[in-house]
């Protein structure tokens, strides 16, 4: 043995290489039959493998350009970052876009744009914002809600973001008068931190669930007088990602945590159906509804990715002949979100925001519905031009769920589900979420939508307008093709949307229903 041990020493380092070299080829020819590359080429088939495994950032970092990477590409990713700390967000010498491209969006600007009054809210808090209808009011809720932000943050489960990354959100939606989403995954501790919640269920009924699985009206009750952040409550339909398709948490994944904030047990899977145990039609759905706002007094909402519209027609329906309905609608764009999903599922099952929104849209209005809903629009909205967009088509509040990852230093390394996120924000992973500093991330979420909201308001100031509900389908012009040029919404998508009653900001700002830290 000590002969060996000599020989090896007196060795040089490159016969060290060489040795591994010569072990690697020999597992790779005799050993291994998984991989047809490395057999048929020992060693060097390894850097293949390699090199398509760092495919995406080589990608990111130094092949594509600045307008071209999906989902956001590296200007959009940049204002965000910029607009998160508070940073230089403009951009010099003119647009880099291809401004006759299809679909590019242009907001009509006034001739004379509106001039704030000395008095106005807006001279003393550029970022007040908030939504210019109460959520529950028609319905005449006992607990009305009038979000303060007209962005917010968007449906994330504390399980598929860190402990970290939702607590990082709660304080940032507190500095900045938002809501906080909880998600499908239950109330977390970090969903507390003093922002208000908009309370979100899906086929699973996490935190409020039975334990065979089906949804407890008493439990979601018991929850909601514990909580008085919780302002509103979501039933998920469906969301943009995987419309229509369950899932399922392994045991192992479970935690004592996750299993006591969902009311699960630690050990077993835990499946979420495709569909509602808890309602099987249209008439049921309502049913559940009004049983939850009676029983809560909190305005309750649905969320939906829109596909076929057979089902929506008949809600309609029900709600102009009963008077009763959802006193908000989130639409889920198809273009995916947070959630991972099959290339198959994210790629082509739901329709896409602007035409789902505006198929549904449509719906309510033709039966004069719209004034009653609060619409919230939810599908890569998180930028100015983009929010005049919808809220020119109809929508009264927006939510974000990438965009506000993005804030709190979300890279869009694309891996979420893979629980390895090198940021920190959508893993489990105790090393990889301490990177995070919550207070730091806290204020750069705040900051992200301040920056909007002040940015939302010079666009609709510059229309000639005080604040972007006033924004009508005639205000917007959109690239349509070749042969079509551009047109304005109203001519593109064939409807007008509803006058939203308006008088002042000012009024606003003394709604005792007024949410957020305005409270």
């Amino acid at each position: 043995m000590e002969s060996v041990l000599q020989t090896l020493g007196a060795l040089p380092w490159w016969a060290y290489i060489l040795l591994f070299l010569a072990l690697l080829a020999f597992r790779d020819i005799f050993l291994q039959r998984a991989h047809t590359i490395t057999h048929n080429f020992p060693i060097v088939g390894h850097l293949r493998y390699w090199l398509e495994s760092i495919g995406p950032e080589m990608r990111q970092y130094f092949v594509a350009n600045n307008r071209e990477e999906l989902p956001f590409n590296r200007i959009e990713r940049g204002w965000i970052y910029a607009s998160a700390k508070k940073e230089n967000n403009y951009e010099g010498f003119g647009t880099d876009r291809d401004i006759y491209a299809h679909q590019h969006i242009f907001v009509k600007n006034a001739m004379i744009g509106y001039q704030l009054p000395s008095n106005h809210i807006n001279q003393k808090d550029p970022y007040f914002l908030p939504c210019a209808k109460v959520i529950g009011a028609y319905n005449k809720r006992k607990k009305p809600f009038r979000p303060a932000s007209v962005i917010n943050v968007s449906a994330m489960s504390f399980g598929s973001l860190s402990a970290a990354a939702v607590e990082s959100m709660n304080h940032g939606v507190r500095l900045s008068g938002a809501y906080h989403n909880t998600g499908e995954g239950g109330l977390s501790p970090y969903h507390k931190k003093g922002g208000d919640v908009v309370f979100h269920f899906g086929t699973g009924y996490f935190g409020v669930r039975t334990p065979d699985g089906n949804f407890s009206l008493e439990k979601m009750k018991q929850l909601v007088e514990k909580n008085p952040s919780i302002k509103a409550i979501e039933i998920k339909l469906s969301q943009g990602a995987k419309p229509g398709k369950g899932g399922v948490l392994p045991g192992a994944k479970i935690t004592k945590e996750i299993a006591e904030i969902r009311h699960v047990e630690m050990g077993k899977d835990v499946l979420s159906p495709a569909t509602h145990k808890a309602f099987r039609n249209i008439p049921e759905l309502l049913q559940l509804i009004e049983s939850i706002a009676e029983a809560t007094g909190l305005p309750v909402g649905i969320k939906g990715a829109i596909g076929k519209l057979d089902q929506w027609q008949e809600l309609a329906d029900l709600m102009k002949e009963t008077g009763k309905g959802p006193d908000f609608i989130t639409v889920d764009g198809g273009e995916g979100g947070t959630g991972a999903a099959p290339p198959s599922f994210a790629d082509h099952v739901s329709l896409p925001w602007t035409y789902g929104f505006s198929s549904l849209y449509r719906l309510f209005l033709e039966r004069g519905l719209t004034e009653r809903i609060v619409f919230i629009g939810s599908g890569k909205l998180g930028f100015p031009a983009k929010a005049a967009m919808a809220f020119a088509m109809g929508v009264d509040v927006i939510n974000v769920a990438r965009e506000a990852m993005m804030s709190i230093g979300c890279i869009q390394a694309q891996i979420c589900h893979t629980n390895r996120c090198p940021a920190g924000v959508a893993t489990q992973s105790k090393w990889l979420q301490s990177g995070i500093n919550v207070p730091l991330k806290s204020e750069r979420l705040a900051q992200y939508f301040k920056s909007f909201r002040k940015e939302f308001l010079e666009i609709t100031h510059a229309a000639g307008y005080e604040h972007p509900c006033q924004f009508t389908m005639e205000d917007i012009q959109v690239n349509v093709d070749d042969d079509y040029l551009s047109s304005d919404l109203k001519s593109v998508y064939g409807y007008q949307k509803t006058a939203v009653p308006f008088t002042s900001l000012n009024e606003f700002y003394n709604c005792i229903h007024l949410g957020g830290k305005y409270q």
